[in-house]
């Protein structure tokens, strides 16, 4: 093939996206569904199979039927809350408890707490089951390492040193883990299987990385960032491939495989980024998605290609943290989609 009819070929193949793209309305907010209560709240989690929205909320996490439109159960006892991490073919979950250094396990059918894992490192946040391994990983933001839990003993088997402040983890599902840290701006790359860090790649421009998803079959790997950019990088070898505008704050990064596209959610912005990926070298931004101001998390529903993101309407006062105060009970989960 010529180098001019491989131009006029990449060419069409632009043109025939951007065509679909414009032809397909963008996402929206549809409505919100109100949950109230106090506390803060961090990651959520989509088991496709049940339908059920892990929510984590401060001491708690609760559990949303996304069909129903409602709560269905909580999950106590998961004081500091990030992560909640789910294994289908065990029927099992796992919460990252950030106040005690460790895990609750609890089952996906019945909701129902089976076991608490002690002995994390310090502060686990995010967390992931990776199914090569057949092992659950905390991430953990103060010790800098990531503990390894067998879930077949529910006990913690290993820990890796990490370079930095682990932030959002992803899995290959092929033995690599790979996770973003904050305070170094580098994306790591793990061997689940052997326990190691194997390579660690930096992110610049990209500063303070936040959130992590994964293209696997493309090998491409998209960290969201705090000064407004989406990095995209080679998750065989680290390479950097482009560089994508987002909003601020932001928290949280999907893909949805079906559609080609990332979505980010700018917590700082109230908006929701979404990205094409016009094939694994070529992203453009199609939609900036209007939400909620610190609507920062969020997961993704791969059936109805629906976005779910916690938020608050947040007060004009501050916290001692330095935070925003909450409204009370004005906490809720908001739906993106297309109706």
């Amino acid at each position: 093939m010529t180098l001019l009819t491989r131009t006029l070929l990449s060419a069409a193949l632009l043109a025939s996206a951007s065509a679909a793209s414009a032809a397909t309305p963008p996402p929206r907010l549809l409505n919100q569904l109100q949950l109230g209560g106090p506390g803060g709240w961090d990651y959520l989690s989509f088991d496709a199979a049940h339908r059920h929205l892990f929510v984590s909320r401060g001491d708690r996490v609760l559990v949303v039927d996304v069909d129903a439109g409602r709560q269905v159960g909580s999950i106590a006892g998961t004081g500091g809350v990030h992560g909640i991490a789910l294994a289908p073919a065990l029927h099992r979950g796992f919460t990252s408890n950030g106040h005690s250094a460790s895990v609750t396990v609890f089952d996906l059918d019945t909701l129902q707490t089976v076991a608490t894992v002690g002995g994390t490192g310090a502060n686990p946040d995010a967390i992931l089951y990776d199914e090569a391994s057949h092992h659950v990983f905390t991430f953990n933001g103060r010790s800098r390492t990531a503990s390894v839990i067998d879930p077949a003993k529910n006990a913690v088997v290993g820990s890796i040193a990490l370079p930095g402040k682990p932030e959002f983890a992803v899995a290959d599902g092929a033995g690599h883990v790979y996770v973003n840290i904050e305070d170094k701006s580098e994306l790591v790359q793990l061997d689940s299987i052997a326990g190691k860090l194997l390579q660690a790649w930096p992110l610049a421009p990209c500063e303070s990385p936040s959130g992590l998803a994964l293209d696997n079959p493309h090998h491409r790997l998209f960290a969201v960032c705090d000064n407004r950019t989406m990095a995209v990088l080679d998750a065989v070898d680290g390479h950097h491939v482009a560089d994508v505008p987002i909003g601020d704050g932001p928290d949280a990064v999907v893909f949805d495989a079906a559609e080609a596209t990332v979505y980010s959610s700018n917590g700082e912005s109230g908006t929701v980024t979404a990205v094409h990926e016009d094939d694994p070298d070529h992203y453009r931004v199609t939609a900036t998605i209007p939400t909620q101001t610190s609507a920062r998390t969020l997961a993704l529903d791969p059936k109805l290609h629906r976005l779910y993101l916690s938020a608050a309407r947040l007060g004009a006062t501050r916290q001692a943290n330095g935070r925003p105060t909450v409204e009370p009970d004005s906490f809720g989960i908001l739906v993106v989609g297309r109706p």
